[in-house]
C-alpha cells in the first residue's frame, strides 16, 4: 500500500519525469549481461554520508567488474515523498532501478504490491548470511516466509540533550528522567532559564512522515503499556487509554510552548533542520530522536561539530509513570532489495553482496552511526571505539520494540500522523483525534481490529 494517494494524471507525470533519471539497467555486450546497475537511495537533507559511502563501493565494484557501471541515483526528498517516488519507479520495467534502499517498515507493503523479488535463492549459497543476527534477518522477511532485503544496520531511539542548556535549568550532566512528568518538568525549567531555545523537540504531524509516528508518537505509546498491534491475537488495537495519553502529552508540549511551533513541526525538512542546524547552534535543549543523529556532527557528516562529544548527553526515554522496564526504545532499519522489474538482478545481487560485506558494513555503521546487524562488525574494536554514544544506544537493544511492519502499517502510520497533527495544531481535541484514528483504523484493517478494554 502507498503512504499517499496519487491521481492518475500525477502518476503519469511523475513516472515520465523519473524515467530519464532512473531507466533501469541497460543491455550491453553479446554476453547478454547489462552494463549498468542502477541503485536508488534516499539522500537525507545536507547529509552526504551514504552518498560518499556508495561512491566508494561503486569504485570497488567497477574495478572488480570491468565494463559494468554502477549508476547511483539519489532521491533528494522528504521521507514520504521518497517512498512515493520509489514505488512509482518500481512499477514499470522502463523506470525500475536494479537495487533499492528500502525502509523495513515499508518492505512488507511493497512485497504485497509485488514490487520486490525474493532473495532466498541468492542467500542460500551466500556464506556471509551466517554473520547476520537473527532479528536482523527477520527485518525483511515477509509473511510468506521469504526474504526480500539485506539489512545494513539497525537503530534505537532515546533522548539527546544539551548539557550546557540543562545546567542553566539546574539539571545535572547525567540527567535521566524517570517519568513523563519529570521530562515535562525539565522542559518547563529550560523554557524559564533559556529563552529563545526550543525546550523539547518531539516530532508530530504529516510533514516529517514516519518520524512523527516512530520517533514521536510510538515512543510515547509504548511507554504506556498499550500497543498499536496485539500479536497474541493478530489484531490492531483501537480505543486504548495509552493512545489518548500519548496525544495528551503532545498537546501539553505544544500548547505550553515547550516544543517547536506547529509551523516548524509540519515542515517536511524539520528533522534535518533540528539535527543538522539547530542542535549544533544550541537552539534545542532536548530532542527525542534516533541513535544515528550524531553522524551529522562527525568529520564525515553534514555539519562537523567536534564539541558535540562534550556538549551533548543521552538519556533513555522513560515509561509514562516509571513502570517496568522503566525505559522505552523503538528500532527500525533499512535494507537493500531488488525490484521485481529489475532487468539485471544477478549483477544487482553481486552489488548487494559487496555493499553489505564485513569491511563495507563496518565503514557504513561507523560513519552513519548504525547499530550493527552483523556479529563480526559488532565485535570489531574499530566499531566499539568509533563513537562515544554507541555503547548507550546499543544498551537499549534488549528493551527495544519493533514496529508491526505488516502491509497495512504505512496506512496506519499515516493516520497516527494525522491524529498528532490535529492535536498539535489545535484542530481537534485529544478525544476527537483518537476517535478519528479508530474509525480510520477500522476502515484500513477491517476485522483485524479490536477495541481495548476500558481503563
Amino acid at each position: 500500500m502507498h503512504t499517499k494517494h496519487i491521481t492518475s494524471a500525477a502518476l503519469v507525470a511523475l513516472v515520465a519525469a523519473t524515467a530519464a533519471g532512473c531507466g533501469g539497467g541497460g543491455s550491453s555486450s553479446g554476453s547478454g549481461k547489462s552494463s549498468k546497475v542502477t541503485v536508488t537511495y534516499q539522500q537525507f537533507g545536507a547529509s552526504h554520508v551514504q552518498e560518499n559511502f556508495l561512491k566508494g563501493v561503486k569504485a570497488q565494484f567497477e574495478k572488480a567488474h570491468p565494463g559494468t557501471t554502477i549508476d547511483l541515483q539519489p532521491i533528494v526528498a522528504s521521507e514520504d515523498d521518497y517512498y512515493t517516488k520509489l514505488q512509482l519507479q518500481m512499477r514499470s520495467p522502463r523506470t525500475s532501478p536494479d537495487v533499492v534502499y528500502e525502509d523495513t517498515f515499508l518492505i512488507n507493503s511493497d512485497i504485497q504490491a509485488g514490487y520486490l523479488k525474493p532473495l532466498d535463492d541468492k542467500i542460500k549459497g551466500w556464506a556471509d548470511w551466517n554473520a547476520f543476527i537473527d532479528t536482523a534477518k527477520g527485518a525483511a522477511k515477509a509473511l510468506d516466509g521469504k526474504t526480500y532485503g539485506i539489512p545494513d544496520g539497525t537503530d534505537t531511539r532515546g533522548i539527546w540533550f544539551n548539557k550546557t542548556i540543562l545546567a542553566k535549568a539546574g539539571l545535572p550532566a547525567n540527567w535521566q528522567p524517570r517519568t513523563w512528568d519529570e521530562l515535562l518538568a525539565a522542559a518547563r525549567a529550560v523554557k524559564k532559564a533559556a529563552p529563545g531555545v526550543i525546550p523539547l523537540n518531539v516530532y508530530a504531524g504529516k510533514g516529517v512522515g514516519e518520524a512523527a509516528s516512530m520517533q514521536g508518537f510510538e515512543m510515547l505509546l509504548y511507554g504506556t503499556g498499550d500497543t498499536l498491534y496485539d500479536s497474541s491475537d493478530s489484531k490492531w488495537v483501537a480505543g486504548s487509554k495509552g493512545f489518548r495519553d500519548s496525544l495528551q502529552f503532545l498537546k501539553t508540549v505544544y500548547s505550553e510552548g515547550l516544543g517547536p511551533t506547529a509551523q516548524q513541526a509540519l515542515d517536511p525538512n524539520w528533522g534535518n533542520t533540528v539535527s543538522q542546524q539547530l542542535i549544533p547552534k544550541g537552539k534545542v535543549a532536548i530532542s527525542l530522536d534516533g541513535s544515528w543523529v550524531s553522524q551529522n556532527w562527525q568529520k564525515t557528516g553534514s555539519n562537523p561539530w567536534p564539541e558535540w562529544e562534550s556538549t551533548m548527553g543521552t538519556a533513555a526515554m522513560p515509561t509514562k509513570d516509571g513502570q517496568a522496564p522503566g525505559k522505552v526504545s523503538l528500532s527500525g532499519g533499512w535494507t537493500y532489495a531488488i525490484p521485481k522489474n529489475s532487468d539485471n538482478a544477478d549483477t544487482a545481487w553481486e552489488f548487494i553482496e559487496l555493499v553489505t560485506n564485513k569491511a563495507n558494513n563496518l565503514t557504513f555503521d561507523i560513519n552513519n552511526v548504525q547499530i550493527p546487524v552483523r556479529k563480526d562488525v559488532a565485535a570489531d574494536p574499530k566499531y566499539k571505539n568509533a563513537n562515544p554514544t554507541n555503547g548507550f544506544f546499543s544498551s537499549l537493544v534488549p528493551i527495544t520494540t519493533y514496529r508491526p511492519a505488516y502491509a497495512v502499517y504505512p496506512r496506519v502510520s499515516n493516520e497516527i500522523q494525522v491524529a498528532s497533527e490535529a492535536v498539535v495544531t489545535g484542530q481537534s481535541d485529544v478525544d476527537a483525534a483518537a476517535a478519528a484514528y479508530d474509525s480510520q483504523l477500522k476502515s484500513i484493517a477491517g476485522d483485524a481490529v479490536k477495541t481495548a478494554s476500558a481503563s
